[in-house]
Formats: structure tokens, sequence, C-alpha cells
């Protein structure tokens, strides 16, 4: 089995005034770090240690968990802005005074929020798998895809049907991504509390029209990522995100779902990072 230098980060906590948060830096600080914010029902645990491997060669990379989510104290956030607000204040208790936003899925949400409301703060943007909000004429997760996700725990069959295109390249990229998971999960069994997993939901819910209408407002270079077939956030409002922004990029994955990123590891780490240096 391949290792992986992600694998055999420290776990690291910082004390907040609302949170003590769980965090762990890739990589050599020599600039910006890259902070990252997770998906809906994710944890440090659940990013790719390929993904992350590749990431930080280069750069810093900081991973967390925000308030209330597995191994960081605090209330668990039921909004979006909430979420933000517990990343900002996370990087304030790192005395950050300038870094660049990852956010995957429910994470991009977080960090476009961010984004606005300390612009001062941020670099560069990076939004994934993900929607800046509802627009005229989204496409809405289908039915199942809310009843499989919103189940108490899920199976490796649930996170393919979710993550991964029903095809069998997309099932075979689906499957050795969650081997790269196992070294760490293994270990930690970590897993996102009910309480906070509701919390997520309803935050992701009343999310409604997002940030689209204040995406002019982003100054900073944004690079927008997408699976073609993402069945979790489909990519329409993200494609279309692109026309409001004046130093925008967008990368398509045509045959990828909502685990483009690390169904293409090597290739979307080699464009963020080429991005980042905007």
């Amino acid at each position: 089995m391949t290792e992986f230098l992600a694998d055999k980060a420290e776990t690291l906590f910082v004390d907040a005034p609302s949170a003590r948060f769980a965090y762990r830096r890739l990589g050599r600080p020599n600039g910006v770090p890259l902070v990252m914010a997770m998906r809906l029902r994710g944890t440090i645990d659940h990013w790719d240690p390929a993904f992350l491997d590749a990431l930080s060669a280069t750069r810093e990379v900081i991973i967390f968990d925000n308030r209330g989510i597995n191994l960081s104290t605090g209330t668990p956030a039921s909004s979006i802005t909430e979420m933000a607000e517990g990343l900002i204040e996370f990087t304030t208790a790192l005395s950050l005074e300038k870094f660049d936003l990852f956010g995957w899925s429910m994470g991009g949400m977080v960090v476009a929020t961010a984004a606005l409301a300390r612009p001062e703060l941020v670099g560069h943007l990076v939004f994934s798998g993900s929607t800046p909000g509802i627009i005229e004429g989204q496409p809405l997760a289908q039915p199942k895809v809310w009843q499989v996700a919103g189940r108490g725990a899920n199976t490796e069959e649930d996170f393919l049907f979710l993550f991964y295109p029903e095809t069998e390249a997309g099932i075979r990229h689906g499957r050795s991504q969650l081997d790269r998971l196992r070294t760490r999960l293994d270990v930690s069994e970590a897993v996102v509390s009910a309480e906070a997993s509701a919390a997520s939901i309803e935050a992701i819910r009343a999310f409604g029209a997002g940030v689209f209408e204040r995406l002019p407002e982003l100054t900073i270079p944004v690079l927008i990522g997408v699976g073609l077939h993402d069945v979790m956030a489909p990519p329409y409002s993200s494609i279309q995100a692109v026309s409001q922004l004046s130093r925008g990029k967008l990368v398509v994955y045509s045959d990828a779902g909502h685990g483009f990123l690390f169904q293409y590891h090597a290739d979307y780490a080699a464009e963020v990072t080429s991005f980042l240096s905007w």
C-alpha cells in the first residue's frame, strides 16, 4: 500500500473563544497557507491523502474540523454563515493574517461566504463540487440523493453512488479513493454526530439563493471545479457563476461526479497549485 505524508501529519489543537479547534498542518510554511473546508458529514480524516500530498508538495495546507465537528468542541453551526464565522475564528486563533481558501461541497458554500465577509484576509478562493446558491434553471439533487446522504451511517455503496459516476471507471476510482482513506479512518473511526449532521443539513437547505448575486463583489481570483455528473451538487449554478466573476476560472471533468477532486487528484491538485500563483 502506498504511504502518504498526510497520513502521518500530527493532529493539533488551538483554543478560540467559542471552541477548541482540531487541525493539521501539511507541507512547509513558505508563504500564504491554503485553508480547506470540508463537506457535509466529513472530518479531517475524510480528505484524500493523495490529494493532500499533491497540494502540500509546494505550499502549506491546513485542514480542520469546524465547531462541533468530530474532534473540535463547541456547538455545531446550523447556518452557512455560522460555519464561515467558525472558519474565520479558527484562522484568527492561528494568527493567520492572509490565507487562500479551498472548499469542497458544503465547504464551498462556507469559504465563499467567508471570503465575502472578510475579503481583506483571503488571497484566492477555490470552490469545488459546490453551489454558490440556487438560481433560475438550477437542477436540484434527486430525492434519492438526500435519502442516501441522510442515512445514519453510509455504506461503501452509498459513497460510490453519491460521489462517483455509475460507470466501470467511476466505480474503480471510487473504490481506490475509499481505500486511501482507510489508513486514518480504520484507526479513528471518525464520524460526525447526529446532532452536527442535522445542523449541517439544516444549514444547506437554508442556504437557498446563497451568495450568487454577491459574486461580483469578489475581486480576488476564484477557481471553480466541477464534475459534470455530480448528483450531490448539480453543477449548473457553479458553471453560471463564472460569468459573475471578474477573475474567474472554470475546470470541468466530463466523466466525474462529486468526488472529481479525488478521482483526478493529481490533475486537479496541479490546477489548484497553478491557479494559486495568479
